[in-house]
Formats: C-alpha cells, structure tokens, sequence
C-alpha cells in the first residue's frame, strides 16, 4: 500500500498562489468548446465524469429530489449524495452560481423538420411577417445570459398578466365609467 500524505508539502502561500493561478486559468476561458479543451488536458475522463456528477448531484438536491431517486440517475452511492449535500449545507455558494448561470440546452432542429415545407419551424420563417416578434424574441433569449433571459420572462409574466386582467368585459366597463357624466366632470 502506497503511503500518501493528505496534507500538502507547500507551505499556505504557495498552495494559495497555486489556487489562484488555477482560478485565473478558469477564468481565462472564453467558451465551452476552450472550456472542454482545457479539462480534456487537465483531468482524466474518470476524473471529468466524477467532477460533472457532482455538479448534478448538486442540482437534483437543490431541486429536491430524495437520495434514491439521484442514486439511479447519477449512477452514484448515497455517500457521494451526502457528501454533496454536505458541501451545499456548509455552503454551496459555488454550486448555485453556476448552476444559476447554466445555460438551458439548445434545441437541436432534426433534418426532417428543417427540410420539411410544412414544418412549424419552416412556416414561421416562410411567413416571418406575421411571425417576427416571436422570431425577434427566440433569437434575443438564445444570446442572452440567464439573468438577461429572467428579466424577460419576468417582463412577459407581467405583460400576461395585464392580458388577464384587461379583459374586454373590464374593458367594456372602465370605457362606461371614464365616460360617464361624472367622469367628465372632474
């Protein structure tokens, strides 16, 4: 049995200097496909695989699914489970910020409906004069961020709600009142 310490053999300085390099090296990254290239270079794919379940533990835990139910589809044991929910109950600060700014997957169009005439996808750019604002708002959501994408759904939300409360009946009525004697006299 090999004897490896746990402890580092550097001293707090350097193992913090070597943390920050590390962290600057991260943060020189500009896209996935660098991202990729760099952890293909620095982690083993046993290594990459028990990193990205970690980060998946993390967010069916913050979703709130049990411990049998990340079991199956992690693939992991209860320990792992628990020792992820250990680091989100210490913290967890670090697992929140990125799985907040987690880029939803992008749908893939299938080359059946893209070639095919009668496609909604097809359609809508066909007749993209009746269809532009959703076609505008497709394209603003794909390039923003998730805090760009919240606000917006957020402003939708609100823009829905006025449709629910506007009705034509509500309407109908705030005419008949703003047009009542009364009204016009104040």
């Amino acid at each position: 049995m090999a004897k490896y310490s746990r402890t580092s053999k550097l001293s707090p300085n350097k193992r913090q200097e070597l943390v920050l390099a590390f962290c600057q090296a991260i943060l020189s990254l500009k896209n996935e496909e660098e991202a990729a290239k760099f952890l293909t270079d620095l982690l083993s794919p046993q290594e990459m695989e028990m990193l990205a379940k970690r980060i998946y533990i993390a967010e069916l835990l913050l979703k709130g699914d049990k411990y049998s139910l990340i079991r199956d589809k992690a693939k992991v044991g209860f320990s792992t489970i628990a020792r992820v929910a250990t680091w989100l109950g210490l913290s967890g600060e670090g697992f929140k910020i990125v799985l907040s700014r987690k880029k939803p997957p992008k749908k893939e169009i299938s080359l059946q409906e893209k070639y095919d005439p009668f496609s909604s996808y097809n359609f809508k750019r066909r007749y993209s004069t009746h269809y532009w604002p959703e076609l505008l708002l497709e394209k603003i959501l794909a390039a923003s961020d998730q805090k760009h994408r919240d606000k917006i759904i957020t402003i939708l939300g609100s823009i829905e709600n006025k449709r629910k409360i506007f009705t034509p009946e509500f309407n109908k009525q705030l005419f008949k009142n703003a047009s009542s004697p009364l009204a016009s006299n104040t």
